[in-house]
């Protein structure tokens, strides 16, 4: 069977976009001569559409264009489409993840997603009444004398055998192969954290060689709102072997001959821990600005680390042209910072603005001096500073109509080190998933690989906020190596106080960076949405309570 891998970039709630580019990448397939054509998991709606879900009206405007879609494609070729559909009885939640099979001109068949995640990103009980178990049938489709396994995303990752556990009672992969499947299909929505495409991949040829049937993998290329979708859709051999692989990062139509392993291209990639970042980095950033209807994007330049690395990853998702880069120097500022600001700027070849804050410094000063007198100067002026930044590029943004793109890192925000309603004004923050220590090791990897436009200065000089004369980031905080080794453990690993001390750290020091980080929590409930990378990013898997006591 020659099989299309429709790998695709929906926008959310796109109905007529997102039908059309399926239509238009059916069609290719079909002239690559394939015989089935395979979606990713709610390729139809985009995923995820959260609480758009929960609208009559989407659920039923999703069936209609679904319907138009089986009809143009009545000539084939055979489409399973992800999408989603009313449940048709009135126990458990109204719809069902699920993948149609079209074919002739109609929706045959539909099967259903039975494991539902609910951790880290994912809410999909929210939302989805599972699979209703009892149908030997229920994940089958028959095509041509040919017996597919259909499966979606979560389905393929229970496998005891893999995993040597089941985190559900069910595995729809156990059931449907118990049918003597021709070959596995999996619809998928499967966002990025780096490193898990080895994972993917080991454990799906895994799953191949386990039932000897080969396994087909469609993932969601591009970004939505947090989530990054890497694509590199898949195929396996009977052995487990990897035998296609379509483009990382990128839309992309390929069709798998199951029968002929040799005949069938694997796309080359680049899997090192900074070439993930900074192709994520820059899909993210792209489709956020744009799906968001906006063209160009602003970004505030203080000559160090963080806001020169936003800075190339926005001219390489949106073209130097769309850029801004805005210097704001004070008092403070080195001569230094400023001249590495605009080498950058020309290095990257994006438009520059220089807006001096003394001024408008001078200016609060003068009207806080009644409230203020008594008091000696401390975090309140320095975040004076960041604020009167916020506004000026804030009031950019509104006149331009331009995304600004925040440049605060993982490190700072888990621990405060950022002002709210200042450095953290804007729309999305880039780099917001990248501790520091990642974000020196990414200036350095874009150097050697992508173009050498980041000044050396930059990646060599103590990071500083330059709030005050001859500040370092090292005066508030530990070394950034430790404080990230800490914050990795704590945050990613979930490590309490107790296990990061046991694994050699100062106690003092961990206990104060714990407390930061609790004490942080209001700040980055407010902040810009970023991009996830690591398998918990501050977002929409961090659900930490604000008014809390806690003990960790």
């Amino acid at each position: 069977m020659k099989i299309g891998l429709l790998q695709l970039n929906p926008i959310v709630g796109d109905l007529d976009g997102n039908a059309a580019r399926i239509l238009d990448a059916a069609r290719h397939a079909r002239s690559l001569g394939a015989d089935l054509c395979v979606t990713s998991e709610m390729a139809l709606t985009g995923y995820p559409p959260r609480d758009l879900l929960l609208y009559n009206g989407f659920i039923e405007r999703t069936r209609e264009h679904a319907e138009a879609l089986a009809r143009e494609l009545r000539d084939g070729p055979p489409l399973l489409l992800g999408t989603v559909e009313r449940n048709p009885s009135r126990l458990g939640k109204s719809v069902f993840n699920c993948a149609l099979f079209c074919e002739g001109g109609e929706i045959v068949k539909a099967v259903r997603k039975t494991l539902l995640p609910t951790y880290d990103v994912f809410d999909e009980a929210r939302y989805f009444e599972p699979a209703p178990a009892g149908d030997p049938e229920a994940n089958i489709i028959r095509h041509k004398g040919w017996t597919v396994a259909v499966t979606i995303c979560e389905d393929a990752w229970n496998d005891k055998d893999y995993w040597e556990a089941r985190t559900y009672s069910r595995d729809p992969l156990e059931e449907s192969c118990a049918q003597g499947p021709d070959v596995l299909v999996n619809l998928s929505a499967s966002p990025l954290s780096l490193g898990k495409q080895q994972l993917r991949e080991d454990m799906l040829g895994a799953v191949a060689r386990k039932y000897g049937v080969p396994m087909v993998y469609v993932n969601q290329a591009g970004a939505d709102d947090d989530l990054v979708f890497d694509g590199r859709s898949c195929a396996f051999a009977p052995d487990g072997a990897l035998m296609a692989r379509a483009r990382g990062f990128d839309t992309d139509v390929i069709v798998v001959d199951t029968d002929n392993p040799s005949a069938n291209t694997v796309a080359d990639d680049d899997f090192r821990r900074e070439a993930e970042t900074w192709r994520a980095l820059v899909t993210g950033t792209r489709d956020y600005v744009r799906k968001s209807c906006f063209s160009t994007a602003l970004v505030g330049l203080s000559g160090g680390i963080d806001s020169a690395v936003t800075a190339a990853v926005a001219a390489e998702a949106l073209g130097a042209e769309n850029v801004t880069c805005v210097l704001m120097p004070s008092p403070y500022s080195s001569r230094g910072s400023i001249d590495d600001s605009l080498e950058l700027a020309k290095n990257l070849g994006v438009k520059t603005l220089t807006l001096p804050i003394e001024p408008i410094m001078a200016q609060f000063e003068k009207t806080l001096a009644g409230p203020f007198e008594g008091f000696a100067p401390d975090t309140t002026e320095e975040n004076i500073q960041s604020r009167i930044r916020g506004n000026l590029l804030m009031a950019l943004s509104n006149k331009y109509r331009a995304m600004l793109l925040t440049t605060g890192n993982k490190s700072e925000l888990a621990v405060g080190y950022c002002t709210i309603y200042g450095d953290m004004s804007g729309g999305f923050a880039v780099i917001s998933d990248v501790d520091k220590t990642g974000v020196f090791n990414l200036a350095k990897w874009y150097n050697a690989n992508v173009a050498p436009h980041i000044p050396e200065a930059i990646i060599t000089k103590p990071p500083s906020a330059e709030l005050r004369p001859d500040q370092k980031d090292q005066d508030s905080l530990p070394d950034y190596a430790v404080l990230d080794a800490i914050l990795a453990r704590h945050i990613e690993h979930h490590q309490s106080k107790d296990e990061i001390v046991a694994a050699g750290f100062d106690e003092a020091t961990v206990s104060r960076v714990l407390n930061l980080v609790r004490i942080a929590e209001f700040k980055r409930r407010q902040a810009a949405p970023g991009i996830k990378l690591t398998p918990r990013s501050f977002g929409t898997g961090w659900r930490m309570p604000l008014a809390c006591r806690r003990d960790l």
